[in-house]
């Protein structure tokens, strides 16, 4: 099934028409801390543009700024067309927003949540129900459309979170975490149904803990760290810039793990990134012949090895590289 999602008050973004999200110079402090300090974006209608950074990097800082929910202290930008600061009621109207945690009333059905926000839009009550019925088929949930929302599971509600904030379809979507808590399934219903939305016109701005889902959805990446946006490219540049050399090696004892690290690191002069849940470590060598020498010293200081290999970066460990620090999972508390 791929039903349409766009109702007809998505605004026109034809062609001739100024990038979805153009902003310059944002910049936001609480008190000492300067949560984003200069970050400069474009996103031209119709992509997924994804942030990724460590926890605390200024992500959800930035988005809320674009969102007219956070002034910023300086800079400018446009969304849509619409003047953040000057127009922020044009703004609004042209945007949706979803955040990392479901805001929906479990008493109620999914149907109920859907008509409920359709009515506080505007909707006349025939419309509501039609809107919440296309919606609920749209994304996958018809079958539980009767059943009340505390008894959905973690990727349903998300679903149909993203589902409310589409009553009226807007240009742009921020997408706060949107697979944050779910099982490997459901993030596959959630990219299967951005993907749709991005198919169908609506620009995508999403910020994600999950590197995979960055390398898997978005058009472009835009990496900060300490509130400053550190590198952007696709998924290949990144990857390409970061360096084609990377020695992976897995261990057979969960013991050896920081032995390993520390030797991998001395020999190849470069930080070893650490996968603890497959004991899986990952270093930069620049050239094959140093990844050999690597693997050989692990296997004379008695490290038994799974598995080794030479090849491409993961986006994982590009992240690695630029910031020097694993994704972080839990999510954002202020930034």
């Amino acid at each position: 099934m791929d039903q349409p999602i766009i109702a007809d008050r998505r605004p026109d973004a034809g062609n001739g028409e100024p990038p979805a999200v153009l902003a310059r110079g944002m910049t936001k402090s609480f008190g000492a801390l300067k949560a984003v300090d200069g970050i400069d974006l474009e996103v031209p209608v119709g992509q997924i543009f994804a942030i990724l950074g460590p926890n605390g990097a200024g992500k959800t800082t930035l988005m809320r700024m674009l969102a007219t929910l956070t002034t910023p202290d300086a800079g400018t930008a446009t969304v849509m067309g619409h003047d953040l600061l000057a127009e922020p009621q044009s703004v609004r109207a042209s945007i949706a927003m979803t955040g990392q945690f479901a805001s929906l009333d479990e008493d109620l059905t999914g149907r109920e949540n859907l008509i409920l926000v359709a009515r506080l839009w505007g909707f006349s009550r025939r419309d509501a129900r039609a809107r919440a019925d296309h919606l609920m088929a749209a994304f996958e949930l018809t079958d539980a459309a009767n059943r009340q929302v505390k008894d959905y599971s973690g990727g349903m509600r998300r679903r149909l979170d993203i589902g409310a904030s589409l009553i009226v379809t807007p240009g742009v979507l921020f997408l706060d975490e949107p697979t944050t808590g779910l099982d490997p399934s459901a993030r596959q219903r959630v990219w299967r149904m951005i993907r749709r939305l991005a198919r169908s016109g609506v620009t995508i701005l999403l910020t994600t803990q999950y590197l995979e889902e960055a390398d898997q959805l978005a058009a472009r990446i835009a990496v900060i760290n300490h509130g400053r946006k550190i590198a952007e490219g696709t998924s290949r540049e990144l990857k390409a810039a970061t360096g084609s050399g990377f020695l992976h090696v897995t261990l057979a004892d969960p013991a050896q793990i920081e032995a390993a690290s520390a030797l991998l690191e001395q020999r190849l002069e470069a930080p070893v990134q650490h996968n603890a849940e497959d004991m899986r470590l990952s270093v930069k060598a620049a050239t094959a012949a140093s990844a050999s020498d690597g693997v050989a010293a692990l296997v004379a200081a008695g490290v038994e090895l799974s598995d080794f290999s030479m090849g491409s970066p993961s986006l994982e460990e590009v992240f690695f590289s630029l910031t020097g620090q694993m994704e972080e999972t839990a999510p954002e508390d202020v930034a």
